[in-house]
C-alpha cells in the first residue's frame, strides 16, 4: 500500500473518530425523554446530560490542542479516543443519574482532545493546497452533516432498541479507530524538548472557559440578569484576563498571543462564533419546529435533514476543493454564509401548517449549500497562516470559537424564543402558534448573525495567494505521510 493511499485512509480514520464526537452532540437529544423515564431524572437535572458534556468539551479544547503540539498530536488523539470510548461504555451501562452525568463529563474531555488535535493531524498529513482542500472538504462534511445523522441514528436506536445503545454504539467504532490509528497515523517528533507546559495558563484558561460554558448553559434556568449568572460570567472574564496577562509574560505560553495578529485566523474565529451561533440554534430549534409544530416523529425529523446532508456530501467529495481552487477562500466563504442566511430567513416565516416541500425543503437546501461552500474555506483560513508546530493550538482555537459560539447562540436565541412565546400566550395566542412565533424570532436572529459573519468574511478575510490557487488546480506529487 502506497504512502499516498495511507494518507487518505488515515484521513478517513480521523474523520470516523471525529464523527463519533459530532454524533454525540445530537444523538442524545432524541433519547432524553427515555433517559428521564428510565433513570428518574427531574426536569431541571435532565439538562445536565447535555451540559456536563458541553462543560468539559468547551473547557479543554485549547489545552488539548496545545498538549498535542507539545507531546504529539497522534499520542493525544489516541488518549482522547480511549477516554471517549471508555466513557461511552460507562454511559451505556449507567443505572443512576449521577453515574450518567459523570460519564458524560469524561466523554466531553475525550471529545475535546480528539476534536482539538484531529484538524492539526489532517493539516500535517496534507501539505499541498489541492489535497488539503479535498481533505478539509471531507472533514467539513463530517462536522456539518454528523449532527443531523445523529438525530436520525438516535431516533432509530432509541425506538428499535433502547437509549443505552446510543452510547454503546461507540464501542466498536472506538476500538476500530484506535487499531487503525496505530497502523495509519504517522509517528511524530514531539516539540516538548526544552519546553514546559504553561501550567498557570492552562489552569486559568480551562477554569475560565468552563465557568463561561457553565454560565451559558445554565443561563436560561438561572436567568441571564441574575446575580448567579453575572457572577459566573464575571469570574470567567477575570480568569480569562489573568490568562492573557500570564501569556504575555511566560517564556513558553500555552497560547502565543502573536496568533491574534494573524488576520485570517482572527477573522475565521470571529466568523466561526457568529456562524455557529446562528447555525447550531437553527439545528436544534428547527428540529423542535418539526416535532412540536408539524408533529413529526423523531425518525422523520432525522430524515428531513437528509437533503442538506446530500448537498454537503457532494461538496465534500470534490466540489469544495474545486471551488476553493478556482476562487480562493474568501468568495466561497461569504457567498456560502449568504446562502445560509437566506435559508434561515425562510425558516423565519415557516407557517403552522407548513408543507415539507414548500416550507422546509427550500431552507434546508440553502443551508446545506451554504455550509458546503463555507465550512472548508473557514477552516482553511484559520489554519492558513500558522506554523506546523502551532497547528494543534490553532485547531483548538477555531474549534473553541465554534463551540462557544454554538453554545452561546443556542442559549440566547432559545431564551429569547421562550420570552416571545410567553408574551404571545399572555396576549391570547394559542400554545402552538405562540411556540411558532418564538421559533420565528430565533430563526430571524440566527439569520442576522450568519449575515454578519458573511459580511465579516467578505470585508476582512485576506484571500489566498493566486499561486496557491493555481497549485490547487494542478496535479500534486505524493509526499510521505
Amino acid at each position: 500500500m502506497s504512502k499516498l493511499t495511507n494518507r487518505w485512509l488515515a484521513l478517513y480514520v480521523l474523520c470516523l473518530g471525529v464523527l463519533m464526537i459530532v454524533l454525540d452532540s445530537t444523538i442524545v437529544t432524541v433519547a432524553l425523554p427515555s433517559i428521564q423515564a428510565d433513570l428518574g431524572f427531574s426536569g431541571s437535572s435532565l439538562v445536565w446530560v447535555l451540559n456536563a458534556y458541553m462543560l468539559t468539551f468547551g473547557g479543554f479544547l485549547l489545552l488539548g490542542g496545545r498538549l498535542g503540539d507539545l507531546y504529539g498530536n497522534r499520542r493525544l488523539f489516541l488518549i482522547g479516543l480511549v477516554l471517549f470510548t471508555l466513557a461511552s461504555l460507562a454511559c451505556g451501562l449507567s443505572t443512576t443519574p449521577v453515574l450518567l452525568v459523570a460519564a458524560r463529563a469524561v466523554q466531553g474531555l475525550g471529545g475535546a482532545v480528539i476534536t482539538a488535535v484531529a484538524l492539526a493531524l489532517i493539516m500535517n498529513l496534507f501539505r499541498e493546497p489541492g489535497d488539503r482542500a479535498k481533505a478539509m472538504g471531507i472533514y467539513g462534511f463530517v462536522c456539518s452533516a454528523g449532527g443531523s445523522l445523529g438525530a436520525l441514528l438516535g431516533g432509530f436506536l432509541t425506538g428499535a432498541l433502547n437509549w443505552h445503545w446510543i452510547f454503546l454504539v461507540n464501542l466498536p467504532i472506538g476500538v476500530a479507530v484506535y487499531a487503525l490509528s496505530l497502523r495509519l497515523l504517522p509517528r511524530e517528533t514531539p516539540a516538548a524538548q526544552g519546553r514546559r507546559l504553561d501550567v498557570a495558563g492552562a489552569l486559568s484558561v480551562t477554569a475560565g472557559l468552563m465557568l463561561a460554558v457553565y454560565a451559558i448553559v445554565d443561563g436560561n434556568r438561572a436567568g441571564w440578569g441574575s446575580a448567579r449568572t453575572l457572577a459566573l460570567l464575571g469570574a470567567a472574564a477575570l480568569l480569562l484576563s489573568a490568562f492573557l496577562a500570564i501569556e504575555a509574560r511566560v517564556r513558553d505560553p500555552l497560547m502565543p498571543l502573536h496568533l491574534f495578529r494573524l488576520r485570517n485566523l482572527a477573522t475565521a474565529n470571529s466568523v466561526g462564533v457568529a456562524w455557529a451561533a446562528g447555525m447550531f440554534a437553527w439545528f436544534v430549534i428547527s428540529a423542535l419546529y418539526l416535532q412540536k409544530v408539524l408533529g413529526y416523529e423523531p425518525l422523520r425529523v432525522g430524515l428531513a435533514f437528509v437533503p442538506a446532508d446530500l448537498i454537503m456530501a457532494a461538496f465534500s467529495v470534490g466540489l469544495s476543493a474545486r471551488t476553493v481552487a478556482r476562487f480562493g477562500i474568501r468568495g466561497p466563504l461569504w457567498i456560502g454564509l449568504l446562502l445560509a442566511t437566506a435559508g434561515l430567513a425562510l425558516f423565519a416565516r415557516a407557517p403552522l401548517q407548513g408543507s415539507f416541500l414548500i416550507d422546509v425543503l427550500p431552507g434546508m437546501l440553502l443551508l446545506g449549500l451554504g455550509a458546503g461552500l463555507a465550512f472548508n474555506p473557514v477552516l482553511l483560513a484559520a489554519m492558513s497562516e500558522v506554523s506546523p508546530d502551532e497547528s494543534g493550538l490553532a485547531s483548538g482555537v477555531v474549534n473553541t470559537s465554534f463551540m462557544m459560539g454554538g453554545a452561546l447562540g443556542l442559549a440566547v436565541l432559545a431564551s429569547l424564543a421562550d420570552v416571545r412565546t410567553e408574551r404571545l400566550m399572555s396576549e391570547g395566542a394559542e400554545a402552538v402558534a405562540a411556540l411558532n412565533g418564538g421559533y420565528h424570532l430565533a430563526f430571524f436572529l440566527g439569520a442576522c448573525l450568519t449575515g454578519a459573519a458573511a459580511l465579516a468574511g467578505a470585508v476582512l478575510l485576506r484571500p489566498k495567494a493566486s499561486l496557491e490557487a493555481d497549485q490547487a488546480e494542478s496535479p500534486v506529487p505524493a509526499v510521505e505521510g
